[in-house]
């Protein structure tokens, strides 16, 4: 699975090509969607399973459509609950040597060779994030989200944390180390949304989904260059 980079590169230019044209064509029409990232790890029987697949369904009863790393653990939780709530339930699944097998609860499943092509299409076909319990992946989609958002490379949209207790720590040292230090902002942190309730997540998102279907609208009428 390791590229040697020295190949051809006309070829593997090709081939992101082809990743970021499949992925625009079978995702143009989704509409609103949330993506919920967490470990693959993370069994059945564990209550963060439990909880994102309640989420899940309570963002399909919103209207919201579901997008997740396609594998298993907390991935396959959100594919089920949105899947059998009715909805759109996306997965763009990543070619791994280890852990990542397909959930079967997709209803629109792609497949990535590339982290980078995979994460420009979680950007760009959702309206927020949820991060629930996970590992370098959650971190890696995280800090990826909240740095476009501080170079204004997109427009700020929900960051949502879920599981006060498990991301507490990570919080805790932001404020105690970056911010003394001159790295970030106070007002940045002002872009995350740390919480264990599952209606406040749906509230966050349909509040974020009624502004941006505003902005929208007033674009097409010429009132306003948001999109």
């Amino acid at each position: 699975m390791i590229e040697d980079l020295r190949g051809d590169e006309s070829w593997r230019m090709f081939r992101i090509i082809s990743e970021f044209t499949e992925g625009f064509d079978k995702l143009s029409d989704l509409g609103w969607a949330v993506a919920i990232f967490g470990s693959a790890r993370l069994p059945a029987e564990d209550p963060f399973y439990r909880t994102t697949e309640a989420l899940a369904a309570a963002l399909a009863a919103e209207g919201c459509s579901v997008i997740t790393g396609g594998g298993g653990g907390i991935m396959e939780a959100a594919n089920k609950g949105a899947f059998a709530a009715g909805v759109q339930s996306v997965g763009l699944n990543i070619q791994l040597p280890d852990e990542q097998a397909p959930n079967p609860y997709q209803s629109r499943a792609l497949s990535y060779r590339y982290f980078f092509a995979r994460k420009v299409t979680f950007v760009k076909y959702s309206m927020g994030y949820v991060c629930m319990p996970g590992g370098f992946g959650t971190l890696d989609e995280f800090f990826e989200a909240l740095t476009l958002i501080q170079t204004h490379k997109v427009y700020p949209f929900p960051l949502v944390l879920f599981g006060s207790e498990f991301w507490g720590g990570l919080l805790d040292w932001l404020r105690s180390s970056m911010i003394p230090h001159g790295t970030i902002d106070q007002a940045e942190l002002e872009w995350i949304t740390v919480t264990d309730d599952i209606a406040e997540v749906v509230a966050v998102m349909a509040e974020h989904r009624d502004w941006k279907r505003k902005k929208i609208e007033e674009a097409r009428a010429g009132r306003s260059l948001i999109l």
